[in-house]
């Protein structure tokens, strides 16, 4: 490292090159590895799991927080064994800790290195390969990630006060010194001290509670099976117990008091589901308890922590939504990853499809265990026409090691899509052969980390078959088959042909693929299924028939991935969408008589509306009478919305009646608002009302501002119904609820009408009031909320606001100082107060201030590290990963 640097000052000095430069290539190549956790680099572009030093064995944090302080403080034991050479620098991920003392149980340890995001100590002599060894580490954080407070100085109810840890991706080495990557497993011990009257909560078996020195309740658990850094999780504070069993397994479900009078509703399937998941995968509940804990303000929907999933306060539901609001998806998701997730792990997060797709899939099983195997199809129907069909543009496989941050990893590719995979892995080995690969996929890899390649190995040990293909295609390939397909039938010699082209540009990326399905023909009251291969770009197939078919299917069990376009005769779609025994065949038929408007498919859909047996095909028949925008549709709609007992199908034609903009969608959505009960179907008219300006809609909206419901959901929709509006005449009303009880109102709530405040008081006589509003409530203790009043200052346009906002982009808070950076930018492009020129100047200044700032950061490290190298302690770049999130 000397020797470089002498070498850059010699060129610098010789004005061959800049110092700029240097700096800025430095900060570059800093600037990726920062991204990654400790020993991971970036080969080429690409990125894999990092090398381990030592296995670790057992992990125990005895930790205290300080509610006041918004800190955590004690000491983190790591017990371990060097694994292929000795370790003379152990290296921990640590963001921002501060460590009072290291010490070492099985060495000794010669000095300690802590900078903003690792923890490496130096041995006096180098621990030898397999020897056990454990170091205690004494230290406090006041963390930005990874553990949470929630508490009445925050803005939550005092009976609510609790905290909460997330791991996933990379949040665990903000509040303890830590390994934190996926590839490393060990057995979990968390000591955590609180009041006596809290609660709490941690992965595996409670082993008792005692009163400390202080006079805290210090309460103890272990996870004795080893399980990975990112699914350890810490829960305590106020919190409501209810209690369920599943033979010998215990089920315990915890929520903020507050809440506790609806939260049965969301945990009534937990039995059932684990139950299902058992039969199904072939193997019991891998851990020793199963609690589900919700959490204010949560990050994300759920977090599947082993023995003890995160949930989000928001899947509490009141019962006077009926079947629109359900947890079930929920917990069959993260129940499922007990399993496939924690029992067995991605080990890197390229191969995350093997945690979150078999998560999602399973959660479609369940529905399909539960209310029949059409509840299956349909969901599979809408993740592929509403979240995988529509990436037709993505060039990304589901195996992808180009990502920058691991949190990229976490979309479509590694949910619905892989949940796809799976559900055309069992569709073509058949249930009972696929149930034996899984379960000898669990049984082989069970409390390891695994790759994709592992499950193809498996299927093909199972199954003789061999999986190359499927696996290049559909898992380390992009995209999925679009198929054009045409028939038509030939009389003189009874055959059906039917043509199938598959149009998606093949490339080096996308492949031309090959999968098997069926062609189905249905000849009076016959069923002639005939299998094929598809594999060629255009290939035709001949069918011999008793008769001329009066319905033909491709894919009649919905078993292939793809964007099918199948023009079939009006003859044809009408027999289809009549067949009882085919739902997917209705579904896709009632999507063809959307397109084809004519009174004859007005016909056709009113009576799927009104009599079809699967509440989906009566959604969708719905929506497509919607899309006929007719009298005569609209008439069907108007007639029928009363008549539906089951509420999903109820909101869904409540939604289309009220589409138009003519004066009796006013009136019915009045009468709507009067006469139904379930606020999700009056959230639906509220949201019609915006169409409308006048006296009638502007009194019922801000009536609605202060209409009780549960999260507010009709005050919501009445916000959300102004801003659509962006009438200025909602700003008074809006502002004075907001100041009467924004206190009472949850953060996304609150968010939401700061935003809409700020779009309707722009360029009025209540933009200064406004103004003043925004300005008072930036110390907001939630920091959502006060994210939004940032967000809000930008948009509102007042120039007053720069000097504010430029005091937030520098913030040790990431949401915070993005807000900042975001209303900043706003601010300059839609309040200029000056030519473009001085704008431009601007927003280039800003630039480079924020460049300087991240130069002078990464340099600052730069220059630690190289002082670091010198005494000896470092012989490799620190890294760091910046998956923060709150």
């Amino acid at each position: 490292m000397k020797t470089l640097l002498t070498i850059l000052g010699l060129l610098i000095g010789a004005g061959q090159i800049h110092a700029e430069e240097v700096i800025c290539r430095y900060c570059a190549e800093a600037h990726a590895q920062a991204r990654l956790p400790l020993g991971l680099t970036l080969t080429g572009r690409y990125q894999y799991a990092p090398v381990r030093q030592v296995d670790v064995l057992h992990i125990k944090l005895d930790v205290t927080p300080d509610w006041e302080a918004k800190t955590v403080s004690g000491t983190s034991s790591i017990t371990a064994k060097p694994i292929a050479k000795p370790v003379s620098v152990l290296r921990l991920d640590a963001i921002d800790l501060q460590i009072k003392e290291v010490r070492c149980d099985g060495g000794t340890v010669a000095d300690f290195v802590s900078t903003r995001d690792s923890l490496q100590i130096a041995f006096e002599t180098p621990l030898p390969v397999g020897k056990e060894f454990r170091v205690e580490i004494d230290y406090s954080a006041q963390p930005n990630a990874g553990l949470y407070f929630r508490t009445a100085d925050m803005g939550y109810p005092e009976s609510d006060a609790h905290i909460w840890t997330q791991g996933e991706a990379h949040e665990a080495r903000h509040w303890f010194p830590c390994f934190d990557y996926p590839n490393e497993r060990s057995s979990t011990e968390i000591i955590c001290h609180v009041p006596a009257d809290m609660t709490v909560l941690s992965n595996g078996k409670r082993m008792g509670e005692q009163i400390d020195a202080s006079g805290l309740k210090a309460v103890r658990w272990l996870q004795e099976k080893p399980h990975v850094n990112y699914l350890m999780c810490l829960v305590a504070g106020h919190l409501t117990k209810f209690e369920k069993q599943h033979r010998n397994v215990p089920l315990g479900f915890y929520t903020q008091p507050t809440l506790a009078e609806h939260a049965p509703n969301s945990f009534v399937d937990t039995p059932d589901i684990m139950a299902f998941f058992e039969e199904e995968i072939g193997m019991p509940f891998p851990w020793v308890k199963y609690d589900q804990v919700t959490i204010a303000d949560f990050t994300a929907g759920g977090m599947e922590n082993t023995t003890m999933t995160t949930l989000t306060d928001g899947t509490i539901f009141s019962k006077a939504t009926e079947n629109i609001r359900s947890t079930r998806s929920l917990d069959a998701h993260e129940m499922a990853h007990q399993w496939f997730g924690d029992y067995v792990t991605c080990k890197d997060w390229s191969h995350l499809w093997l945690n979150e797709g078999f998560a999602t899939y399973y959660t479609h099983l369940y529905e399909g265990h539960k209310f029949g195997r059409d509840a299956m199809l349909y969901r599979l129907h809408n993740d592929a026409t509403g979240r995988i069909l529509t990436n037709d543009k993505d060039t990304k496989p589901i195996v992808y090691k180009e990502y920058t941050d691991p949190m990229q990893q976490f979309d479509y590719r590694a949910y619905p899509k892989g949940a796809w995979v799976l559900h055309m892995l069992r569709s073509q080995l058949g249930e009972d052969l696929y149930r034996q690969c899984i379960r000898t996929y669990l049984e082989k890899h069970g409390l390891t980390s695994v790759v994709s390649d592992d499950l193809r190995q498996v299927i093909e040990e199972q199954s003789g078959r061999p999986m190359d293909r499927f696996f290049d295609q559909w898992i380390y390939h992009p995209r999925h088959p679009d198929l054009k397909i045409t028939y038509r039938w030939t009389p003189q010699q009874k055959l059906a042909k039917v043509t199938i082209r598959q149009t998606q540009p093949i490339s080096d990326d996308v492949l031309l693929y090959q999968f098997p399905t069926k062609l189905r023909f249905v000849v009076g009251d016959q069923v002639i299924d005939h299998e094929i291969l598809v594999q060629e770009e255009e290939e035709d197939f001949y069918v011999a028939l008793p008769a001329q078919p009066s319905i033909v299917r491709f894919d009649p069990e919905y078993t292939v991935l793809a964007e099918v376009e199948f023009d079939k005769s009006n003859e044809l779609i009408a027999a289809q969408v009549e067949r009882e025994d085919d739902m997917m065949g209705r579904l896709l038929a009632v999507a063809s008589l959307a397109k084809r408007k004519t009174k004859a498919s007005v016909e056709l859909l009113s009576k799927r509306l009104n009599e079809d047996a699967f509440f989906g095909v009566r959604i969708a028949a719905a929506k497509a009478l919607a899309d006929h925008e007719s009298d005569e549709a609209y008439e069907v709609l108007r007639a029928s919305w009363k008549d539906q007992s089951d509420a999903r199908v109820r909101s869904e034609v409540v939604g289309a009646m009220l589409r138009p903009f003519e004066p009796g969608t006013l009136e019915t959505a009045m009468l709507v608002l009067e006469t139904e009960t379930n606020p999700a179907i009056q959230a639906s008219a509220v949201a019609a009302l915006a169409k409308f300006h006048g006296e009638t809609t502007q009194a019922k909206l801000v009536e609605l501002l202060n209409v009780e419901s549960f999260q507010d959901e009709l005050a919501l929709a009445a916000i959300s119904a102004m801003g659509r509006q962006n009438d200025p005449y909602y700003a008074a009303p809006l502002l004075e609820m907001m100041q009467a009880r924004g206190g009472d109102m949850n953060s996304r709530g609150m968010s939401r009408a700061v935003s809409t405040l700020a779009k309707l008081s722009k360029g009025t006589e209540m933009e200064a009031e406004c103004f003043d509003y925004l300005v008072s409530q930036l110390d907001h203790p939630k920091t959502t909320v006060q994210a939004a009043m940032i967000g809000a200052l930008g948009s509102l346009g007042d120039r007053r606001a720069s000097a504010i906002l430029d005091s937030y982009a520098g913030s040790s808070n990431d949401r915070i100082k993005q807000s900042a950076d975001r209303a900043i930018k706003s601010l300059n492009e839609t309040a200029p107060a000056a030519p473009a020129e001085v704008v431009e100047l601007r927003k280039s200044l800003a630039e480079l201030r924020k460049e300087t700032e991240k130069m002078r950061d990464e340099f600052e490290a730069f220059r630690k590290q190289e002082a670091a190298d010198s005494e000896g302690l470092n012989d490799a770049p620190s890294n760091k990963d910046d998956a923060n999130k709150e």
